[in-house]
């Protein structure tokens, strides 16, 4: 699943977000193209339609070779290379071509040029702890960085962030036996999907809870994570 936030676009229109909540990801880029300084948002975009259509690779790298480009500030550059380390990382997870070494190496650029306390932190220790839970499959490492990252989320009120960092904190969980804090960060991760709007990341939220359920609320669960995934035109849950 999408696993990105993006940094705000003042005077962007609301119907970015919404478009985006619907995967509509071209027409949502296409609604911030008069808008300067939206070229990261932009790329941030591309990328997350990349992770569930698996489609779009070349647009993506496109925009966020111009967001790189026109990046003018540490800050600015730090959030570049953070979207450079999750396109790779989703490139070597997808088998489009092995990117880990350029995901790490991004990431790392990332955390030199971000100043402490930076608003891109916290999403820079979530994709460490992606690269950490699915390529390096160290999940001790991959859970410190996620409860960086949740806290930093949780301090910064970045709530879609919050959805991601629960979702993958309830996901090790499960894979430890902990059911119980796994049912619980998983019921606040989609709580919290709901909240938004987020309907394309809902339905990987409801297949989550389904997994740790049995009978007709197993069933039940999988049945509405379905009829999202048709209202979405068949958009790939992940």
């Amino acid at each position: 699943m999408s696993e990105s936030t993006d940094p705000a676009v003042v005077g962007a229109p609301p119907d970015v977000w919404r478009l985006r909540a619907r995967g509509c990801w071209t027409e949502a880029v296409a609604l911030l193209a008069p808008y300067p300084g939206a070229a990261l948002q932009r790329a941030a975009l591309l990328i997350e339609r990349c992770m569930y259509e698996g489609q779009g690779w070349a647009d993506a790298e496109d925009a966020l070779r111009t967001a790189e480009a026109l990046a003018a500030t540490d800050n600015e550059r730090g959030e570049a290379a953070c979207e450079r380390g999750h396109l790779a990382y989703l490139a070597t997870l997808f088998a489009v071509r092995d990117r880990a070494d350029e995901a790490r190496a991004a990431l790392s650029r990332s955390a030199a040029l971000l100043t402490p306390g930076a608003s891109g932190r916290p999403l820079l220790d979530f994709r460490r702890g992606l690269l950490a839970e699915r390529l390096a499959h160290n999940p001790i490492a991959a859970r410190a960085a996620y409860r960086r990252a949740h806290a930093g989320a949780v301090a910064h009120r970045d709530t879609l962030l919050t959805v991601f960092t629960w979702h993958h904190l309830a996901n090790l969980a499960a894979q430890d036996g902990d059911l119980a804090d796994a049912r619980h960060g998983f019921a606040e991760s989609l709580r919290l999907r709901m909240e938004l709007g987020y309907l394309v990341g809902t339905a990987p939220a409801l297949l989550a809870l389904a997994a740790l359920e049995s009978g007709p609320e197993a069933a039940q669960l999988r049945a509405e994570a379905a009829r999202l995934s048709r209202l979405l035109g068949g958009i790939p849950v992940r």
